[in-house]
């Protein structure tokens, strides 16, 4: 699931996205990347599902952000993506390095999931924003 649509379900939806995202993302590896590993699939979903949440929980207890994303600025926002992806990127990377899976828990492999993390997110937030002041424009309009 693009890490962007992860941390926006969970801004919105606060627990029962998470709890969604990470339901969704245990069957997507368990069907896709890690067929039968349990052990492995329900790692990958909790921390799925919970990154953002977390980051949520972050953000939202240090900086003045309104559940419904209606103050979101470029400042927040790029705060949001970077807790976000920090502990996206990390969270996975010592879940797999603990599961012993090849090549992954490394700097690279942490520096490279960051940074989609950081792009997928910024792409997909924005284009979310942007949509949603124009819905918010139209409406003012027709009134």
């Amino acid at each position: 699931m693009p890490a962007g649509l992860r941390l926006f379900l969970t801004l919105i939806f606060g627990l029962p996205g998470a709890l969604g995202i990470a339901l969704a993302s245990f069957f997507i590896s368990y069907h896709g990347d890690f067929p039968q590993n349990l052990v492995v699939c329900i790692g990958v979903g909790l921390v799925s599902g919970f990154a953002p949440y977390l980051a949520r929980l972050f953000v939202l207890s240090n900086v003045r952000l309104a559940p419904d994303l209606s103050d979101l600025n470029v400042q927040k926002l790029i705060f949001c993506i970077l807790i976000y992806a920090f502990l996206s990127a990390g969270l996975h990377q010592w879940w797999f390095s603990t599961m012993a899976l090849d090549n992954a828990g490394g700097v690279n492999h942490l520096s490279v999931m960051f940074i989609g993390d950081i792009l997928g997110s910024l792409l997909l937030i924005s284009l979310v924003k942007y949509s949603l002041d124009v819905l918010n424009k139209v409406r003012r309009t027709a009134r």
